[in-house]
C-alpha cells in the first residue's frame, strides 16, 4: 500500500513522476483546476467584502471522488501542482476540496519544481512547505478582476448593441493595441527619399566597390535625400570629381551570445523561425515539459517549466552546459565569466529560464523519438540554452570613408574570424553580415568611377502586428504574463475581433465596433497604463506588500459605476435598423441593415414571417475605375476590410485604401485617400495633395 499521495495537475506527468518515486508513492493528477466561480453569476458578493464563491467544476465529481479515496490510504499528501500562482491557486482549491486542512491524523504538504527530473522532484520532496498564500491571493484576484469585467461589460455589450460581443480586462487593451496600429498605418503618409550609391573600381580588383552617398563634408550625420531635385543637385556637384579615400579604420567587433528563452521570447522566434502561432508554441512546450517517450530511457521532461519571464539558470544547469560546450566544442568556445541578463524589475524571478533539463540530450539523440514539430522546437530551445554558455562571435570589420569633391561616400564590411556561439545558434532578426572584399585599401588611393546608382524609396507605415511582434508589444506595455499572451492572442481572434492573413494580424469591422465602444464608455479599461499598474498590483499582492481585497474593492466600484452610465448612454443612442435601397426578393419590403457576428448583412424587416437575407454592399459613392458602376467596401473571407467593384467578378478591382473619385493630375491614375491627403494609387508616380483641393 502506498503511503505517500502526491498529486499533480496534469495527467501527463503521472507516468513521469511515478517512474522516479517508488512503490511507497501513488500519483495522481487532478486534470487542472477542480473548483472555480460558477459560470451562471458573477460570483462574487460584492456586498459582503468581495468574498468569492467558489463550485466544483462539472465534471470534476469523479476525479474528486477517486482523490478522496486516496487521501484516506495516504499518510502523507503532497500538493505537486505547477510553480506558479495558477499551480499554487490549484494547490489550494485541491485542499479545500478534497478537506485536506481539515484532516488531524495526516501531514498535507507543498512541493513544486521547475523542471520534471528524478533529481528535481526527488529534492522537492526533502523540502517540503506550506500553501504560499499571497501567490494564492494573486490569482484569486486576477480571477475576480477578469470575471468583473467580462461579466459585467459583455452582457451590456451583448444586450444593448449586437449579439455576439464581448469583453475583457487583457484581451480588450490588447484588442485597443492592434486598432491603434491600424490607426497608424491608414492615416501614414508616405515621403519620398532616395539613396546613391556609387559603384568604383580599384586597381587589381576585378568587382566593382559599392559605396553609399554620407552627405556633405561639413553635415552633423547621414543626409536623406529628400527630392529628386535634391539628388540631381548632388549629382551636377559630383560630376568630374575624383573618389578619394579619405579614412580606413579597422577594428574588432564582438557579437555577444543570447540569453536564454522566456516564454515571450520562445514564442516570438518559434513564430519568426518556425512559424508556430503562440498557442501552438506553448502546447508543444507542455508536452516537452511533462515529459516524452524517448527511446532506451523511458518518459523524460525535457524542458524546464514554459511559463517564466526570468533569464536566470540555476549554477547547477550552468555549469553543466559550460562543461559540454568545452568537452563537445573546444576550450576556446566555452563562454567565460558571467552571461548577461536582462531581468528588470518586474521580472518575477522564481523561476529560471527557459532551457533543456540535460544538456547532453542533444537534438540529434532525441530525435527519432519526437513528433517533427516538437523536435522542432526542442531543437530551438536547446541551441538556444546551448550558445547561451558559449563565447561571442568576433568580426574583422573595416569601413572606409571616400571623398568625391565636398562630397562623402562611405563603405564598410566585417569578416568572421570567430564564430563562437553562431557554430550552434543564429537569431532569426540577425541581419546577412556583409561579407564584401575591400581589399588592401589605403588612405590616399584613388578610385575610378564606374557609375552612379540612385533609386526612389518612400518611407513604410509601421508593420501590421504579428503575434510575435504582439507578444513582445504587451511584454514591453507590462500587458499580462507569460502566462495570459497566448491564451489572450487566441481568444480575440476567436472571436473574430481580429484576423490572421499570412503572418500579420488585421483588425475586423467588427473588432473596430468593439474597440470604439470600449473607449468611449470604459476608457480606463483599454488604457494601457492602467492596465499595466494592474498587473503591478498584482505582483504586490503576490510578495504580500498588498492586499488582495485592497485591490478588488478599489477596482469594482468604478467599473460598476461605468456599467450604469453605458447601460444609459447606449440605450439612447440606440437606433432603429438603417433602410437600404435593396428589396426583398421574397416579399417586396425594403431590406434593413443588421449586424450580425461576421458585420454588416441585408435582412427583411418582416422577420420572422420572411427569412430573407442578403450579403450587404456599402456603396461609397465612387465609380470604379475599370468598369464605372459602384464601388463597395468589401471584406475577404476572414473580415479584413477592402474596397471592390459591385460588379465583382465580372470586374476585378479592388483597392485596400480607400479611392477618391479624383484623377491623379501627373499621371492620371486614380487617387487613394491617406488620412487627411489624397495619394496617387501608383506609388511609382509619387504625387499628393490635400483632400480639399479639386
Amino acid at each position: 500500500m502506498a503511503n505517500y499521495l502526491v498529486i499533480v495537475e496534469s495527467p501527463a506527468k503521472v507516468k513521469t513522476i511515478k517512474k522516479f518515486l517508488g512503490s511507497n508513492y501513488e500519483v495522481d493528477a487532478s486534470g487542472g483546476h477542480v473548483r472555480d466561480l460558477p459560470k451562471s453569476q458573477l460570483g462574487i458578493d460584492v456586498e459582503h467584502d468581495y468574498e468569492p464563491k467558489y463550485i466544483t467544476i462539472r465534471g470534476k465529481g469523479d476525479v474528486l471522488a477517486k482523490l478522496r479515496k486516496e487521501v484516506k490510504k495516504a499518510d502523507k499528501i503532497y500538493l505537486a501542482t505547477d510553480p506558479d500562482r495558477e499551480g499554487e491557486a490549484i494547490s489550494w482549491h485541491l485542499m479545500k476540496a478534497l478537506r485536506l486542512d481539515e484532516l488531524k491524523d495526516k501531514n498535507v504538504y507543498r512541493i513544486s519544481f521547475n523542471e520534471i527530473t528524478k533529481n528535481a522532484v526527488k529534492t522537492s520532496l526533502k523540502s517540503p512547505r506550506a500553501l504560499n498564500m499571497s501567490l494564492v491571493d494573486a490569482q484569486q484576484t486576477r480571477r475576480m478582476l477578469d470575471r468583473m469585467v467580462g461579466y459585467t461589460i459583455s452582457p451590456l455589450l451583448w444586450a444593448k448593441v449586437k449579439r455576439g460581443l464581448s469583453a475583457g480586462r487583457v484581451q480588450s487593451v490588447t484588442l485597443r493595441m492592434i486598432c491603434d496600429r491600424e490607426d497608424e498605418i491608414n492615416s501614414f503618409i508616405p515621403e519620398e527619399y532616395w539613396n546613391l550609391e556609387a559603384n568604383l573600381l580599384l586597381k587589381g580588383n576585378r568587382k566593382p566597390l559599392t559605396a553609399k552617398y554620407y552627405g556633405p563634408k561639413d553635415s552633423n550625420g547621414k543626409v536623406i535625400i529628400r527630392s529628386k531635385e535634391e539628388l540631381d543637385q548632388i549629382l551636377e556637384a559630383l560630376e568630374g570629381c575624383s573618389y578619394v579615400i579619405e579614412e580606413v579604420k579597422k577594428g574588432e567587433r564582438v557579437k555577444k551570445a543570447p540569453i536564454p528563452f522566456t516564454t515571450s521570447t520562445l514564442q516570438q522566434e518559434a513564430s519568426k523561425v518556425l512559424n508556430f502561432s503562440t498557442q501552438k508554441t506553448m502546447r508543444l512546450a507542455q508536452q516537452l515539459y511533462e515529459g516524452v517517450e524517448i527511446n532506451g530511457r523511458g518518459t523524460l521532461g525535457l524542458i524546464t517549466y514554459l511559463r517564466t519571464d526570468s533569464t536566470r539558470i540555476a549554477d547547477e544547469a550552468d555549469a553543466s552546459a559550460r562543461a559540454f560546450v568545452k568537452a563537445s566544442y573546444g576550450e576556446k568556445y566555452e563562454a567565460r565569466g558571467e552571461q548577461r541578463s536582462k531581468n528588470s524589475g518586474k521580472i518575477q524571478d522564481a523561476h529560471e529560464a527557459i532551457r533543456p533539463t540535460d544538456i547532453t540530450l542533444t537534438p540529434t539523440i532525441v530525435k527519432e523519438s519526437l513528433q517533427r514539430d516538437l523536435f522542432r522546437l526542442y531543437q530551438l530551445i536547446w541551441k538556444r540554452f546551448a550558445a547561451s554558455r558559449m563565447a561571442p562571435a568576433i568580426y574583422e570589420a573595416t569601413s572606409v570613408k571616400i571623398m568625391a569633391g565636398s562630397h562623402i561616400f562611405t563603405t564598410s564590411a566585417s569578416r568572421l574570424m570567430f564564430d563562437g556561439f553562431m557554430s550552434v545558434y543564429v537569431e532569426s532578426d540577425d541581419g546577412e553580415e556583409k561579407n564584401q572584399t575591400l581589399g588592401s585599401l589605403e588612405k590616399g588611393a584613388v578610385l575610378k568611377l564606374d557609375k552612379l546608382e540612385p533609386s526612389q524609396h518612400f518611407t513604410q507605415p509601421p508593420a501590421h502586428y504579428t503575434e510575435a511582434s504582439l507578444v513582445k508589444a504587451m511584454e514591453d506595455q507590462g500587458i499580462g504574463r507569460p502566462s495570459t499572451y497566448a491564451p489572450t492572442i487566441t481568444t480575440i481572434i476567436a472571436r473574430r475581433y481580429v484576423v490572421k492573413e499570412g503572418k500579420n494580424l488585421y483588425v475586423t469591422e467588427l473588432g473596430e465596433v468593439v474597440n470604439r465602444i470600449m473607449k468611449h464608455s470604459f476608457p480606463s479599461i483599454v488604457d494601457l497604463n492602467f492596465t499595466a499598474n494592474m498587473e503591478s498590483l498584482l505582483d504586490k499582492v503576490a510578495d504580500g506588500t498588498v492586499p488582495w481585497k485592497t485591490v478588488v474593492s478599489n477596482f469594482y466600484p468604478d467599473l460598476n459605476e461605468a456599467v450604469k452610465i453605458a447601460e444609459s448612454e447606449l440605450e439612447s443612442v440606440k437606433i432603429a435598423d438603417e433602410v437600404s435601397e435593396e428589396v426583398c426578393d421574397l416579399c417586396g419590403r425594403p431590406m434593413v441593415i443588421k449586424y450580425g457576428p461576421h458585420g454588416k448583412f441585408l435582412a427583411c424587416p418582416g422577420f420572422p414571417d420572411c427569412k430573407n437575407t442578403k450579403p450587404y454592399l456599402e456603396k461609397i459613392g465612387v465609380p470604379c475605375p475599370k468598369c464605372g458602376k459602384e464601388v463597395v467596401r468589401k471584406k475577404t473571407k476572414k473580415g479584413r476590410l477592402y474596397f471592390g467593384c459591385e460588379a465583382n467578378p465580372e470586374c476585378d478591382f479592388m483597392s485596400w485604401q480607400k479611392p477618391s473619385t479624383q484623377k491623379c493630375p501627373r499621371c492620371g491614375a486614380y487617387m487613394v485617400e491617406k488620412g487627411s491627403k489624397l495619394l496617387c494609387s501608383d506609388e511609382t508616380c509619387g504625387y499628393r495633395t490635400d483632400k480639399t483641393e479639386k
